[in-house]
Order: C-alpha cells, then sequence, then structure tokens
C-alpha cells in the first residue's frame, strides 16, 4: 500500500491545499493498492508559480548539464526497475514480464535518448545575415494518460527539460503512483527547485487551472479526442501552445501478396497489446474479399493463444483493463457489434472463465465488419479487433482513411517497396512496414482528430521549443 499524502512543488514535498485523496485500486483486484492527494486549483497555481520562478535559471543552463541531469534520471529508473515494474503492473494490469519492457524499460531509454540529444542538437545556425536560435518556450503543462502510465510520462518530462523547459505534471488519477517514483528520482538527481513539479488530482478541478493559467506556456496533453477538444478551447483564451497526443483507429492493411500467417498474427499482437488499451492499436484489419476465410481462421486461432490472467501470475498474455468503468465500456462496443450485424468469431461480452475478480475481458475478433459501422469508427480501447474487406488496393487506402482518426496503421506486401507505397496514401502520423518495430527516435503523433504536434526523437524536442531570429549588419564590402 502506497499512501502518498504530499505533492511535489519548488524542490520539496509539500501538503496539498486540496483535503480530499484519490483511491488507486489495482486493475487484478479491484483492491486499494494505494493512495494520492486531490489537488485543487490552488495547488496548481503553487506548482506553476514555483516553475516560472525556476524557468529563467534552468532556461540558461548548458545543454551539456542538461543532458547531465536526464543522465542522472535514467540510472535513478534503471536502479528502481523492478519495483516500478511492480507498481505499474498493478496499476494498468499489464503482465509482468512485457510491464518491465515497456512501461519501464521505453521510458527509461526515452530519458537516455535525450541526455544525449539534448548537447549534439543544433541550438543555434546562420541563414544570411541572421543568427537563428532555437529557445525553450517556458512553463510546460504536462497532463498524461494512465495507459503507458510512464512512458506518456518520458517523452514530455525529458524532452521539455531538455529543452530548456520548466514543467508541471498531472499524471492521471488512476495510475499515477509511477509518477510520484519518478519524482523522487528527479530530486534524488538534483535537478534544481521548481524545474519539475507534481501535482494529483481531477481534470476538470486542476487539470483546467494548468490550462488556464495565464503563467503556462505551453500545454502537452495525450488522452481522449473529447478531452483534447476541451483543452484547445480553454487554452485558446492565452493563446498558449497545445500539442495533443490522441485517440485512433488504425487499419492494418494487408495486401492480397503479403505472408498472411505473419501479417495476421502481427496485426491481432499489435491490437491486443495492453490489452487494447493502446491509443495506436492496430484494431482494423483490411483484408482481400478472396482472403477473408484464411485472414479470418489465422486470425481466431492468434486471439484465442492469448491467454487472460493474473499479470503477476506468470503465464498470462493478457492482463485486465484498468477499471470498471473501461470494462462496462468495451463490453458494450462489443455488444454494439453484435447488435449491428458483425460476426463474432471469438470472445464476447461475458467474463473470461474462472476471473471474477479484476476488470478481465476477453480477447475478441469481429469479421465481416461493415466500415461505417460503431465497431469500425469509434475508438474502444479494448482487446476487440475488426476484419474489414477490401475489393482492391484503392478501396483499402478508401476504408483505411474513412475515420476521423489518423494515428498509426499498418501495411503488410509482398516487398517493402509496394508497402510504403501504399502507406504514403494513409492520412496517418507513423505506418509499420512489414511489421518494423516501434523507433524511439521517429516522431510520433497523428493527422486529423489524432491529435497535433509530435512526440519522442528530435521532433519532440522541437514542441517545446521557440525560434528566434536575430538580423545582424552584414560587414560592410572591402573597397
Amino acid at each position: 500500500m502506497q499512501q502518498r499524502d504530499k505533492l511535489y512543488i519548488g524542490g520539496q514535498w509539500v501538503a496539498p491545499h486540496g483535503k480530499g485523496k484519490i483511491d488507486v485500486l489495482s486493475a487484478s483486484t479491484e483492491e486499494v493498492m494505494g493512495s494520492v492527494p486531490e489537488g485543487d486549483a490552488q495547488d496548481a497555481d503553487a506548482a506553476i508559480r514555483a516553475a516560472r520562478q525556476a524557468f529563467d535559471a534552468w532556461s540558461q543552463t548548458s545543454p551539456a548539464e542538461r543532458g547531465a541531469y536526464l543522465k542522472k534520471i535514467q540510472e535513478g529508473l534503471k536502479a528502481r526497475g523492478e519495483e516500478i515494474t511492480q507498481l505499474i503492473s498493478g496499476e494498468v494490469g499489464m503482465p509482468l514480464k512485457l510491464s518491465g519492457m515497456i512501461q519501464v524499460g521505453t521510458p527509461t531509454a526515452t530519458f537516455g535518448l535525450y541526455a544525449k540529444l539534448a548537447p549534439e542538437f543544433e541550438w543555434e545556425r546562420t541563414v544570411g545575415n541572421s543568427r537563428i536560435a532555437r529557445e525553450p518556450i517556458g512553463v510546460v503543462a504536462a497532463i498524461t494518460p494512465w495507459n503507458y502510465p510512464l512512458h506518456q510520462i518520458a517523452p514530455n518530462v525529458a524532452a521539455a527539460l531538455a529543452a530548456g523547459c520548466t514543467v508541471v505534471l498531472k499524471p492521471s488519477e488512476v495510475a499515477p503512483l509511477n509518477a510520484f517514483a519518478l519524482a523522487e528520482i528527479i530530486h534524488e538527481a538534483g535537478v534544481p527547485a521548481g524545474v519539475f513539479n507534481l501535482v494529483s488530482g481531477y481534470g476538470p478541478a486542476i487539470g483546467e487551472a494548468m490550462v488556464a493559467h495565464p503563467d503556462v506556456d505551453m500545454v502537452s496533453f495525450t488522452g481522449s479526442t473529447r478531452a483534447g477538444k476541451r483543452i484547445s478551447e480553454v487554452a485558446a483564451g492565452t493563446i498558449k501552445r497545445v500539442a495533443l497526443e490522441l485517440g485512433g483507429k488504425s487499419a492494418s492493411v494487408i495486401l492480397d501478396d503479403a505472408d498472411f500467417a505473419s501479417a495476421v498474427k502481427g496485426t491481432v499482437t499489435a491490437c491486443l497489446l495492453n490489452s487494447g488499451q493502446t491509443c495506436s492499436a492496430h484494431t482494423r484489419m483490411l483484408v482481400p474479399e478472396s482472403k477473408y476465410d484464411e485472414a479470418s481462421k489465422i486470425a481466431v486461432a492468434v486471439a484465442q493463444g492469448f491467454t487472460v490472467g493474473d499479470p503477476f501470475g506468470g503465464e498470462a498474455k493478457l492482463g485486465p483493463l484498468i477499471s470498471e468503468a473501461q470494462r462496462q465500456r468495451v463490453r458494450g462496443y462489443i455488444e454494439k457489434g453484435i447488435a449491428e450485424g458483425a460476426e463474432l468469431l471469438t470472445g464476447g461480452a461475458e467474463a473470461p472463465a474462472g476471473l471474477e475478480r479484476g476488470y478481465y475481458v476477453k480477447p475478441t475478433v469481429f469479421g465481416r465488419v461493415k466500415p461505417d459501422s460503431t465497431i469500425a469508427q469509434e475508438e474502444i480501447f479494448g482487446p476487440v479487433l475488426s476484419i474489414i474487406t477490401y475489393k482492391d488496393e484503392d478501396d483499402a487506402v478508401r476504408i483505411a482513411n474513412g475515420t476521423p482518426y489518423g494515428l498509426a496503421g499498418a501495411v503488410w506486401a509482398g516487398s517493402d517497396e509496394r508497402a510504403l507505397k501504399v502507406a504514403r496514401r494513409l492520412r496517418t502520423g507513423q505506418v509499420d512496414i512489414n511489421g518494423g518495430p516501434f523507433n524511439l527516435q521517429a516522431p510520433f503523433g497523428g493527422y486529423k482528430q489524432s491529435g497535433n504536434g509530435r512526440e519522442l526523437g528530435v521532433f519532440g524536442l522541437e514542441e517545446f521549443l521557440e525560434t528566434k531570429a536575430m538580423q545582424l549588419k552584414p560587414a560592410p564590402k572591402a573597397a
């Protein structure tokens, strides 16, 4: 049981102004595993004022110095890796082995990436008679989600600190405990007071106060498209920069000459990772009409191989969903799919056998899904795959682009050249080619209602920078 009763503001653990507390439930047992303070607008204001006060000095530190601090944070995460893995598996429900690699290993690597990138980045260059400088935007409010809690914190905090910004972090109230561990690591790394601040609480109370605050220069938000729209509205009052990483309904386009066994297995795996609670999950599998029977049989076999169970048990490939509310949401979509005429090939809305406690849902595959149906258009955020058939390549591209989202996707073909040709036609921010793996140095972000801005690599660093041109008087010409 981790009971946190203080917030991290101005380099100190301080008692919150808000008097409430938020219980954190284990996804697999439904029991309280900890609590955090329910901060309010005054707590947000105190954290933002601390960040503003620290900005001038921090922004003038050398990139190499900022990189050295980030390296210390990376080392702190490595040292506490096993502990934080256990914590996140409890909060989110991802099986322990996967959690260590993805939920902890990836953010640890992200801090290392920015530790290296900070001193290597081209902070100034000359264009004609102008000196172009890239400078930190200022105070950043980072509001992050619960599905990959530390992984979504890392690109914001690491890139912002590397850029010379100061940060106020509000993690999701559903999975906040890992953020408190990170704050301890940042404190132990000796990061100057006020450069990083942590507040916890609910979005409508503390999140909106952060977004509206006149001393916040930028908001970076990861979460639902609905919440992203609200943040954009509130932030418009002070014309601050807003970076949004929102929902997705990503299509995996399997062309007729693809290796179907590999393509279908890869798609199902990308759909079910983290029990489908992944914004970039490949939840629509597009196959040629003539290959439907083959694809559906493989998809069912792969999905049924994803054993559901206790994330700490060692055998499960699929853990629970994050909460009862999320489980009811996913079950509602499964029932909607059946009601709208899709073929339920495996899974369903009923609880998996023998799992009375925990927010578990069976891996579910629908076949013959209509492209305009609810389960093919809306983000479910659960372990649900829709198989959609297409007539030809143009039809596949039309279907893939036919949702409000554009975050990720995949193309599988007999050659990378053919897959790349189709990938260039997809209106989406990231496309996996024949199973190409995730790359921390590549930009991550979406088109359309999947958001704006990019995370990770040099592209993520640039999100936190302003551009200044200093016009120099040309030297007089020689006589």
